[in-house]
């Protein structure tokens, strides 16, 4: 009720801002926060200022639930059966046909404990017969020829069961892989914001093994041991009702205890790969910025990280393998309890008649086919815990959904696309950072064709804007637009594939060839096409100066080659595409003098004609620009060019010029 009376309290002046205080609490409550606690926290916030709303904030807040919504249940995904079935189903008849084969090699496991009893009883009659050589010769060769072709048989279909099994699990894996990655790729830039690429790498590939080796395991021998438990119960029966039902007394309290323990191991299993994750994190973080690593003689510092996560990882997983080992260890000795009793009570009814020597050896060969079968099935247990939670881990990232769909929208013919971009009152805050406004109310436009440049100390929002632009993030309110058209509209694959060409400060280059560097602009571009982007970009020469030239491997990321020249393929992948709009994300900030005349030519030589937006670091280089745009606190403070900008003696662009000049570098 206190929670109720704050909450009418909130000074707000629309309904607007009810409706988003009432959706921020339902989202707490249903996450599990406490009422009170999280209405005092909105009041605090309202009492001191009275934002707007609009509906592009109010669908900001269901995605912010939704998010909350997963993040809070991602600890505790389970296995989902229903996408298992979906990856099962096309491998059904294989999986079939390896059951059949198993069950087969199981039915042949019972079959030969009696076979090798009826071959024991014809040894023992010869002691008490006074038959023949060749009598003997005639009794024996039937069941041992018959055992022989038992045997055979065992071996060919424990042969088709574990072939038929291997082509099942890898095909479905292999399948689990292409989906999960293809799904992974398509997710929010809010996504690899959260989550490390180490975790990412981890579900794609430790987990796809644990899982398809769990999946293999638990089909051959867990179909295999269940059957053979059953087929050898019967024949326990057949044998001797009486040992049998004592035999089986123990089997409820061994299931019973399988499954409390199955509980907890399952919750620690999950638990050790949660933690393994966070190791491979840091590891892969550490190796794949190994020059900074090394620059800054962080090793130590990286292996402690590293050893530390390990240390836990190591600590969880030995928990889960003594919890594992006292199960299986209770199991063992239950078992031999099993047959040490067999032995004794057998021996009894032998001496009184009630049961034949090698009936006797049959059923203490059958016993042990159970205890084998139950020991094993004790050690899939532990295998199955791990293997659903492997599963439940792949299936976590399987079900996550993108807000920004790739495919949907729609698609106009690229001749007619003018390339006018205009900012109408847009806002906007990172999802790992809601609290912090970047835009606020922002409105820019940048006509077409010409070229704009933004400027603006550092976090005032300028590489936010090529974000925005490219859809990487949707604002939380207004609208962007190219061509009078709101972008949310556009195909977002499209629209980069086509429309945009971007150029970060640091582009990557991956570890090929520069042809195949410049192609991925445009995949099915030709080797002419190639070059004469990488001529528009002033590439082609010092490309042809490599021994291979266009050949050349660039290394991971395109360590091989210079920051300048890295800076100038980047552009030629950029330019293939012939995009209407070109963004250049302080291209030439990290770039010595040299290079740095070298790609500011190359810059100058393509923006003709285009929609350009520069993000400028040194103003030096945007002196030409057609309009400068100044940013400070995710606002635009002044517009012109760089001489109307240059009149204003006490203005933030003069200001900034005169700084840059000095030597000092604020921006």
């Amino acid at each position: 009720m206190l929670a109720v009376r704050l909450f009418r309290r909130i000074p707000v002046g629309t309904s607007s801002i009810k409706s988003k205080s009432c959706l921020r609490l339902l989202a707490g409550i249903t996450s599990g926060g406490s009422a009170l606690t999280i209405v005092w926290k909105h009041y605090r916030v309202h009492a001191s200022k009275n934002p707007k709303l609009d509906s592009n904030q109010l669908s900001s807040i269901v995605r912010e639930v939704e998010g909350k919504k997963v993040a809070s249940s991602s600890s505790s995904e389970k296995f989902d059966w229903k996408l298992f079935w979906h990856y099962l189903r096309p491998q059904i008849w294989v999986i079939a046909c390896a059951t059949a084969t198993a069950l087969v090699v199981a039915y042949l496991n019972v079959a030969i404990p009696l076979e090798l009893g009826n071959l024991i009883n014809v040894i023992s009659s010869l002691f008490t017969s006074s038959s023949s050589s060749v009598d003997f010769k005639e009794m024996l060769s039937k069941p041992t020829f018959r055992l022989l072709q038992l045997y055979i048989y065992q071996s060919i279909a424990t042969f088709e069961y574990i072939t038929l099994l291997s082509i099942a699990g890898e095909r479905m894996a292999a399948a689990i892989r292409r989906d999960l990655f293809q799904n992974v790729l398509k997710l929010d830039m809010e996504f690899f914001d959260r989550t490390k690429t180490g975790e990412i790498m981890d579900r794609l590939t430790s987990d796809v093994q644990e899982f398809k080796s769990s999946f293999k395991l638990l089909i051959s021998q867990g179909l295999r041991a269940s059957t053979q438990i059953v087929g050898s119960a019967v024949s326990l029966y057949c044998i001797s009702p009486t040992l049998a039902t004592l035999a089986g007394l123990t089997i409820p309290s061994i299931i019973a205890g399988g499954t409390v323990f199955g509980s907890v191991l399952r919750k620690l299993s999950r638990q050790a790969q949660a933690q393994l994750s966070v190791s491979t994190g840091i590891a892969y973080e550490a190796i794949s910025n190994i020059r900074t690593t090394r620059a800054f003689g962080a090793e130590t510092k990286e292996h402690e990280m590293f050893q530390n996560e390990v240390n836990k990882a190591c600590e969880l997983n030995i928990r889960l393998g003594i919890g594992i080992g006292v199960f299986q260890g209770l199991n063992n000795l239950v078992m031999n309890g099993i047959v040490l009793s067999t032995i004794a009570l057998g021996g009894q009814f032998v001496s009184q008649q009630r049961l034949s020597a090698g009936d006797l050896i049959a059923f203490l060969v059958a016993t042990q086919t159970i205890q084998r079968s139950l020991t094993q099935i004790s050690v899939l247990i532990g295998q199955a815990i791990r293997g659903m939670s492997a599963g439940a881990r792949i299936h976590e990232y399987q079900k996550l959904t993108s807000s920004i769909p790739l495919e949907q929208g729609i698609r106009i013919p690229f001749h007619s696309m003018l390339g006018q971009v205009q900012f109408s009152n847009v806002g906007f805050s990172y999802p790992t950072r809601e609290q912090q406004m970047v835009l606020e109310n922002f409105n820019f436009t940048i006509p077409c064709g010409k070229t704009v440049a933004l400027v603006g100390p550092s976090g005032s929002g300028k590489s936010t804007l090529c974000s925005l632009l490219v859809r990487f993030y949707d604002p939380i309110n207004g609208q962007i637009t190219i061509d009078g058209k709101d972008i949310r509209k556009f195909n977002a694959t499209w629209l980069r594939s086509n429309v945009i060409g971007m150029i970060n400060q640091e582009p990557t280059l991956f570890s090929t060839t520069i042809m195949e560097n410049i192609r991925f602009g445009k995949p099915d571009a030709t080797d002419a096409e190639v070059m004469a982007a990488a001529k528009l970009a002033m590439a082609h020469d010092f490309i042809q100066l490599f021994p291979d030239g266009y050949r050349t491997v660039v290394g991971e990321r395109g360590v091989t080659v210079s920051g300048g020249q890295r800076q100038r393929i980047a552009i030629a992948r950029a330019l293939l595409k012939n995009p209407s709009i070109l963004i250049l994300d302080e291209a030439t900030s990290a770039l010595d003098a040299e290079s740095e005349k070298q790609v500011q030519s190359a810059i100058n030589n393509v923006a003709k004609g285009r929609t350009t937006l520069i993000i400028a670091h040194r103003l030096s280089t945007i002196r030409n620009a057609d309009i400068i745009g100044v940013m400070l606190h995710g606002k635009l403070v002044e517009m012109g060019t760089h001489t109307e900008l240059m009149s204003k003696k006490n203005g933030v662009y003069a200001e900034l010029m005169r700084i840059q000049q000095s030597g000092i570098n604020i921006l």
